[in-house]
């Protein structure tokens, strides 16, 4: 009877470790995935290479994508902005910054019941175009904003 306890619950821990090892795999080998595309485009030098990383093969400006910050950012270690869409079927938001190390500052995936409103704070090395890119319905939109910074961020 001790015998067959034993066995019993080996075999109950090894059924949940399995059982554990297959739900991680089917979790995390999408995110996985889409770590790699992050990186590549998180790590883009150029607005080429960072749309290429992207998948946008063509931007658009739009008046309907809009940028508010400061024209001035007296730090550039600490830059508010906020990207506002009135695209309907906006499902992304990304902040770019053209003369930064890394161009790509944030990116928001934005859900079907989610207001496509998004605040957050950047880095700036020195003055620069910060671009708003809008990915909806498959298409692709932007807005530019020269922001000037008085004290350096990136290492500044």
């Amino acid at each position: 009877m001790n015998r067959q306890t034993i066995d019993r619950r080996g075999f109950l821990a090894r059924a949940a470790a399995l059982g554990l090892t297959t739900a991680l795999g089917t979790t995390l080998a999408p995110h996985l995935a889409r770590a790699e595309w992050m990186k590549a485009a998180f790590d883009g030098k150029s607005l080429a290479d960072t749309y290429k990383a992207m998948g946008v093969a063509d931007a658009k400006e739009s008046g309907d994508v809009q940028i508010l910050a400061s024209d001035i950012a007296e730090n550039g270690a600490v830059v508010p902005i906020q990207a506002v869409s009135k695209i309907a079927g906006t499902t992304q938001i990304s902040v770019l910054v053209e003369k930064n190390p890394n161009m790509l500052a944030a990116l928001f995936d934005i859900g079907p019941d989610m207001v496509p409103d998004v605040t957050t704070r950047i880095k700036m090395g020195q003055t620069s175009n910060v671009v708003v890119l809008v990915k909806a319905d498959g298409k692709y939109f932007t807005a530019t904003k020269e922001i000037k910074v008085t004290l350096g961020g990136c290492g500044g």
